[in-house]
């Protein structure tokens, strides 16, 4: 009966780590109240179906075609900085570039993701998309996705399951 419950739950991570309106949270809360499957094992079934569609994403942007042909760096187009859409332009390329160069540094790539897993500060869809375009290596994305929405997920199920 279980592996039934875990195959449900990691469709259902599949699917709502690509589509925004799946959320993740809801789906456990719903089964740990209605206690209509195991919670647990339906958190460690959405963890995995959610780290798999988040390196799915990873490997999507990373080996998206042209990717290799753009890695010859042109220079940006020079904006505006007198008008405000220039300046918000401005600001979101040195932000992207502050996140990008995070994401590569060994140091901090890790914990960031293992933060967005965790908390979703910030967003894990989003890091998963930067760290694509990012040096990271695949297999720390994975490890630390898996990580960390599997604590985040069990720790949620077996609060709700206590009631």
């Amino acid at each position: 009966m279980w592996v039934w419950q875990l195959a449900l739950a990691v469709g259902f991570g599949i699917g709502s780590a690509v589509v925004l309106f799946m959320d993740a949270e809801t789906y456990i809360v719903a089964l740990g109240a209605t206690h209509a499957l195991n919670p647990v094992t339906a958190a460690i079934g959405v963890a995995i179906g959610q780290t798999i569609g988040k390196v799915a994403m990873f490997l999507a942007v990373r080996y998206r075609p042209g990717y290799a042909a753009r890695k010859t760096r042109k220079e940006p187009k020079p904006v505006n900085l007198d008008t405000r859409w220039g300046r918000f332009v401005q600001r979101n390329r040195d932000l992207s570039k502050r996140l990008l160069d995070a994401m590569s540094d060994s140091r901090w790539g890790v914990p960031v993701t293992l933060l967005s897993a965790f908390v979703s500060v910030p967003p894990l869809y989003g890091v998963a998309l930067i760290g694509g375009a990012s040096r990271m290596r695949t297999v720390f994305f994975a490890a630390s996705v898996l990580v960390g929405r599997s604590a985040r997920f069990v720790l949620l199920a077996l609060g709700v399951s206590m009631f």
